[in-house]
């Protein structure tokens, strides 16, 4: 209500809230019917599917050429690998020492990109501490290393000699530290566990948000991005492929429409193997590129858990320990072992949970324990396939190739070398385009929020007073929306009830939620707490304190009645308590089971990684993890008993009671999209990410 103290943590009524007018790239519920009337009507020069960051890199980069494009995305935005990362903009120190000088140098090529010019909003410089462990040789050898690392990165005359104020262009020089100022940087660490350090600095992104603003930069351009549209087919003319079948999950029967494009391009990552098997030959069927998935799983504690003003790196036996600062947290992380499982949802086991905590613990006076640790996500990073059994040392460049006549994939990369991914994609595409069509300028393109960006960070106090909020709030909000701050602000100045604290998770507002289903394509309620905003890793319950109120203000805007916001809460309620338990099995198949007794938020079947010999964790006789988890029944494991089988029963309880509230608001004709039951068996609906 206007003249609500935005501190009394009330949360409003979306639709007391009066519309604003907008610049393009705006994703909400009208631009969402806009565009699958185009997906229906329209005939695009390239259609892209998938709509992690490659995927929406792909379509920014087409539209940005002055082609038609369509982007359509199984789930949501970043629904994948693209919002489970480590979250950093950086070339890879390990690559270097691995002697692969061109992914560095291009990675880090992008990341000065990225800090300068295209995401000075989203992307920030962060310090590193390496560790030394020996007196003379390391310091020189990894010294020399992460010199040649700064000099690839900027050139010798752009490298600063001290960090300079937020967004300034070049990163610092590296430093080295004696034991002493080490210790002063990291006062974590036992004084035994180093004889000196060197310290560093690479980029940092909130992956999820910047993927978000890549896709909306694409519409921005022109493009018709739809996201809960999964491909189920491929529409062909002999052998040539000319678009996709596509079902709307948010209609009311599932409605399929055939998009036409000249030239469909797939960027689906870890479900690469799964597009290629549309093209005939079932599910096996493989392009001339394989990608391969490994699990990373990342923990998140508290700041004050951890004394230390900069980030930390260790080394591991097989790979690379990253202590990453985000906000009031830290991210640690990560594992890299090969997957089998469930695509969607990887789960985190009490294995790797502790794997990770023993590798840190190794060099901290005061160890860590799992009560100290607030959110746990993992991953799936999308890799070329080789010869190496070990995942770690399996290829992070990347494929662009001509799976069919009209098709073309690309595949693996690294999250910081996207927009290259994208370049190159398009290249390969356009060329089976009748007319000639410009280079990318994707390298010139700043994404929405980063145009007059620095202008409006030296005005935060003045825009801070205009919205009746502390300064401090606003630079939150201009670290998360760059420039469209200003959006919200209107949004508050209309409501200043949007100013307050959302319920459990103080960190944000209730305009950011609202905002998110009004602007940046949010559908569902399991798509602002994950992704929009980082809610469900950063607060302590996983924002479940935060899911009701969220729930009842974007439900008018969605048009969700009282049974579909119900139905929404428990949903996330089971996802919430589904990883809690799977995150206290002791393996990848019974935590893979416990994991999906939790309904997918959108009611798509599960996929499996394409089947590898030899896998990693042995699976128990009597899963079937062939088995796509129909909505109406579970599949858990006998030797999932204890703690484990009980989560499993309450979640088929729950998954009924969702069942019944979604089947009440089909049967009283509420306003708002229902859920469809998904694919008939044996379709391929789940190219999300």
């Amino acid at each position: 209500m206007p003249g609500t103290d935005p501190s009394d943590g009330f949360v409003p009524d979306a639709a007391a809230v009066p519309p604003i007018a907008t610049a393009g790239g705006r994703l909400g519920p009208a631009q969402r019917a806009e565009a699958l009337r185009r997906l229906a009507t329209e005939t695009f020069d390239v259609l892209v599917i998938g709509g992690g960051v490659t995927g929406a890199g792909t379509a920014l980069d087409a539209a940005a050429r002055g082609l038609s494009v369509a982007l359509v995305e199984a789930r949501d935005l970043a629904a994948g690998t693209s919002s489970r990362s480590s979250k950093l903009i950086h070339g890879g120190l390990r690559y270097l020492e691995q002697l692969n000088g061109a992914l560095v140098r291009e990675a880090l090529r992008e990341r000065t990109l990225l800090l300068e010019t295209l995401a000075p909003h989203l992307v920030r410089p962060v310090p590193f501490l390496l560790p030394l462990t020996h007196h003379g040789w390391e310091r020189a050898y990894i010294g020399s290393g992460v010199l040649l690392y700064d000099t690839l990165g900027q050139g010798l005359a752009r490298i600063s000699p001290a960090p300079g104020t937020q967004h300034s262009g070049g990163l610092p020089m590296h430093r080295h530290l004696t034991r002493k100022a080490a210790l002063r940087e990291f006062p974590a660490l036992r004084s035994d566990a180093l004889v000196g350090a060197i310290q560093y600095w690479d980029g940092q992104v909130d992956d999820a948000r910047h993927t978000m603003f890549v896709g909306r930069t694409a519409a921005r351009y022109g493009a018709a991005v739809v996201t809960s549209a999964p491909v189920v087919g491929l529409l062909r003319e002999e052998d040539r492929v000319t678009g996709a079948v596509v079902r709307d999950l948010e209609s009311p029967d599932g409605a399929e429409i055939r998009v036409r494009a000249r030239q469909t391009i797939g960027a689906t990552g870890v479900w690469t193997d799964d597009l290629h098997a549309l093209l005939g030959g079932g599910r096996g069927a493989r392009g001339t590129v394989s990608v391969r998935a490994s699990k990373g799983v990342h923990l998140v504690v508290p700041r004050d858990r951890l004394q230390g003003t900069t980030g930390l790196i260790l080394r591991t036996e097989r790979s690379v320990l990253f202590v990453i600062p985000w906000g009031t947290h830290w991210i640690i992380g990560t594992t890299d072992t090969d997957w089998e499982l469930d695509l969607a949802h990887p789960a985190a086991t009490r294995a790797d949970i502790d794997y990770l905590l023993d590798q840190l613990n190794r060099v901290l006076r005061s160890p860590l324990t799992r009560d100290d640790i607030v959110g746990v996500y993992a991953g799936l990073r999308p890799l070329l396939a080789g010869e190496s059994e070990d995942t770690a040392q399996l290829s992070r460049e990347h494929a662009v190739i001509a799976a069919a006549p009209g098709l073309t994939t690309v595949a693996g990369g690294k999250y910081t070398t996207y927009r290259v991914m994208a370049e190159d994609a398009v290249d390969a595409a356009v060329a089976g385009l009748t007319r000639v069509v410009p280079p990318s300028c994707t390298d010139k393109t700043p994404l929405l929020g980063a145009d007059g960006y620095q202008a409006l960070w030296n005005a935060r106090e003045r825009l801070a007073e205009r919205a009746g909020l502390h300064v401090a709030r606003i630079e939150h909000l201009l670290r998360r929306y760059g420039t469209l701050t200003e959006e919200l602000v209107d949004l508050v100045v209309a409501e200043p009830s949007l100013g307050a604290a959302l319920p459990g998770a103080e960190a944000y507002l209730a305009v950011e939620a609202l905002y998110a289903v009004t602007h940046e394509g949010a559908l569902r309620l399991e798509d602002v707490l994950t992704r929009r905003t980082r809610i469900s890793f950063e607060a302590a319950d996983r924002g479940l304190a935060a899911a009701g109120p969220v729930a009842e203000l974007v439900a008018p805007v969605l048009g969700w009645d009282e049974a579909r916001i119900r139905a929404e809460i428990e949903l996330y309620e089971a996802r919430v308590a589904a990883e809690r338990a799977s995150q206290e099995e002791a393996d990848d198949a019974t935590a893979d089971v416990t994991r999906r007794a939790a309904p997918d938020a959108r009611r798509l079947p599960s996929v499996r990684a394409t089947a590898r010999p030899q896998p990693a964790t042995p699976v128990p006789a009597d899963v079937d993890l062939d088995d796509t988890v129909p909505i109406t029944g579970v599949t858990v494991a006998s030797a999932a008993t204890s703690a484990a089988a009980t989560a499993a029963a309450s979640l088929r309880a729950a998954r009924r009671a969702v069942v019944s509230s979604i089947t009440r608001v089909s049967s009283n004709g509420a306003a708002g999209p229902s859920h469809p039951d998904g694919a008939a068996p044996g379709t391929m609906t789940d190219l999300a990410s």
